[in-house]
């Protein structure tokens, strides 16, 4: 069997996969929403199900007051709807956990001792790591008999060499507090840049590729023979690009500026570069196609805000082929990376001196697949891979259990 249940806890909300590894398929997903809110709202389907089964989509709302009732619902959800978990019993529970600190670079059975280290390191993602765990917590309760697997998000960045980790301030300072680039989304720039690979037909072993993982949150990743050797964000996930609501890098004095002439406090600080900034705070959308419809009505804040965004990309574009010394490939992945032509046309427009050419009416075309996006004659390879972060997991929990 192959079956492995991959768990996304957030603070108040709960996203689950059933998966079948060997076969690459989801068959059933949910999301338990308002955990801790009273009544909260559970969606749950069942993709083996055919238009004449009862099965399909199923919506309800439920009161769930914390992570373990979210698993109850969950459990009820498979009950009710199917597909049954002893038809397809889970081998093993994959969780997704942010920050792992210079603690964890692979996926880690979860023991009592693994547990500690995650509460220890929520000082680094404090929004993050305790709902991580309150999950995992939850998750072994539900199913006590099988092993469980934390997968961290930062893992695929320990590669990274310490002159792209370090930051250039006092050392025993940054040890003292951990302060270093840990970086994030590893788990879809780990997938992506091998199934860029694989589309590709060459070994990922043998290929240097930049991997933007372009959605609410944004990254970019510089992959060198399959290992990330340099990316965007940092200690946490607000350096580096622009983002929905987050204003990537900054300055370090404007902080202080901040709060020394406009009277803001550290929260307002906070509350301000994670939620108030970013596109929606230059051009008043944080969802992207809004900007993009907004632009393209001739919207002057929406024009800025969306120069800005790809004209960050394209700067870290430029310097990530610096580190890499040759670009096999630029890959656009995650929710604005796959479905937005605007955005990746003004990221690399002027990019053609590097052996970048994209072809416009390939850019322009949907598609749910990998696909090539540069022109025949373009050096370096542009292509469009959708992320897969819950199969990423399984695979890697799978893997985990195998080698225990």
């Amino acid at each position: 069997m192959s079956v492995v249940l991959v768990c996304n806890s957030g603070s108040s909300s709960f996203k689950y996969q059933l998966i079948d590894v060997e076969r690459s398929e989801t068959l059933a997903s949910g999301l338990v929403e308002r955990i801790g809110a009273g009544v909260g709202h559970a969606r749950h389907r069942n993709d083996e199900a055919t238009d004449a089964d009862s099965g399909g989509s199923w919506d309800t709302a439920a009161e769930v007051p914390d992570h373990f009732a979210a698993f109850e619902v969950m459990l009820e959800a498979f009950a009710a709807h199917g597909p049954s978990l002893e038809a397809h019993a889970p081998v093993a529970v994959g969780h997704r956990v942010v920050q792992g600190g210079a603690r964890f670079f692979e996926p880690t059975i979860v023991t009592d001792l693994v547990k500690i280290n995650i509460d220890e390191l929520s000082a680094l993602a404090p929004l993050h790591n305790p709902a991580n765990l309150a999950g995992i917590e939850a998750a072994q309760r539900a199913f006590p008999d099988v092993p469980h697997v934390a997968v961290f998000d930062t893992a695929f960045h320990q590669t990274m060499p310490p002159a792209a980790y370090t930051y250039a301030i006092d050392r025993e300072v940054a040890a003292r507090h951990r302060i270093r680039r840990y970086g994030f989304h590893g788990t879809s720039h780990r997938f992506v840049s091998r199934a860029a690979a694989e589309f590709l037909g060459r070994p990922v072993e043998e290929l240097r590729m930049i991997v933007l993982h372009l959605g609410n949150g944004a990254s970019a990743c510089a992959v060198s023979g399959g290992r990330s050797v340099e990316t965007s964000m940092g200690m946490t996930p607000l350096e580096g690009l622009v983002m929905g609501t987050r204003s990537g890098d900054l300055d370090p004095a404007i902080l202080l500026h901040l709060q020394r002439r406009a009277g803001l406090g550290v929260d307002e600080v906070d509350r301000l570069l994670n939620s108030g900034s970013g596109i929606l705070g230059l051009g008043g959308h944080g969802d992207m196609r809004d900007l993009v419809a907004a632009t393209e009505r001739g919207d002057a804040q929406a024009t800025l805000a969306l120069e800005v965004y790809t004209h960050r990309v394209r700067s870290y574009v430029g310097a990530y082929a610096a580190q890499l010394g040759r670009v096999d490939a630029i890959v656009f992945t995650a929710g604005v990376g796959e479905n937005a032509p605007l955005v990746r046309q003004w990221s690399l427009a002027g990019l053609e001196g590097f052996g970048v050419e994209l072809d416009a009416a390939r850019n322009g075309e949907r598609g749910s697949v990998a696909r090539r996006i540069s022109t025949d004659a373009s050096r370096t390879e542009v292509l469009v891979v959708p992320t897969n972060e819950e199969l990423e997991i399984a695979r890697q929990t799978l893997g985990a259990v195998a080698v225990a």
